[in-house]
């Protein structure tokens, strides 16, 4: 269908992975507990929904199987977005996980536990995808292309989760969003290079969802998905309002109470922690 596919799949994969950038920075500026799940939930929905798994099926517009038919399996879709989503998810999450087996783990660890086990699913989330795809014939993967997507996959995700604590300007989160951008199209499109496919005119015609079928609704959900962290992050208050409410309610706790005000306050500590 065009280079014009490849562009759109790449700016859809860039703005997605900036919404869940600037949402999971507000996480870890959050105050409370409530605060910090919100915003969490709210980079893996648009990190892993838009900017990779509705990446993933924008890019499969470009896919074509001369002489068959391509379907796709509705279950194995529905798969991918939970796989997607949930990945991006664990993989946030590891780095505050408050539990005994990480408690004392510097964050390094935390950032490579959260980014192999995210980059795994992702790389599995992107061949759910690709199982779901019903042909005339049968459809295999490279295992050597296999190997480099998910080697991507995984290096990908390790520096989406560095890049979700070291972005804090708007200005560094643009080219954050268009590195992490660079790293999904890669995953996606180094596994694609291994397809190989063999046609059986006399197979059956494959039954499924067209990809227009499953990319209408999916727009509809991804645009449903950026708006709300969109309009969030726009009603809410900037970083530095935030450091001004703690240092005034640190005032008024030392007043009241007569305590230090790391005491009479929770704070986020470096690690992720309250403290």
């Amino acid at each position: 269908m065009g280079a014009w596919v490849f562009a759109l799949a790449y700016l859809t994969s860039v703005i997605g992975s900036y919404a869940g950038l600037s949402c999971a920075r507000k996480a870890v500026n959050a105050w409370t507990p409530v605060a910090r799940t919100r915003w969490t939930l709210m980079a893996a929905l648009s990190i892993g929904g838009v900017g990779i798994w509705l990446m993933h099926f924008i890019g499969m517009m470009g896919f074509d199987v001369p002489g068959s038919t391509i379907r796709y399996d509705l279950g194995l879709t529905m798969l991918s977005v939970v796989l997607a989503v949930g990945a991006t998810l664990f993989g946030l999450w590891i780095l505050d996980a408050d539990v005994s087996w990480l408690h004392a783990a510097p964050s390094s660890v935390r950032l490579l536990v959260g980014g192999v086990t995210m980059g795994f699913a992702v790389a599995g989330m992107h061949y759910s995808g690709m199982a779901a795809v019903r042909i005339q014939g049968d459809l295999e993967q490279g295992r050597t292309y296999v190997v480099a997507s998910v080697t991507i996959g995984v290096v990908a995700s390790v520096a989406a989760l560095w890049l979700s604590r070291v972005a804090e300007r708007p200005a560094v989160r643009i080219p954050a969003a268009a590195v992490m951008g660079c790293a999904v199209v890669a995953l996606h499109y180094t596994g694609m290079a291994g397809v190989a496919v063999t046609v059986d005119p006399a197979a059956p015609n494959p039954e499924g969802m067209t990809i227009m079928t499953l990319l209408f609704p999916g727009f509809i959900i991804g645009v449903v998905l950026l708006a709300v962290p969109v309009v969030a992050l726009m009603a809410a208050s900037s970083d530095g309002d935030l450091a001004q409410e703690r240092e005034m309610a640190g005032w008024l706790g030392r007043d009241l109470s007569g305590e230090p005000e790391d005491r009479a306050v929770p704070r986020r500590a470096a690690g992720g922690s309250l403290k």
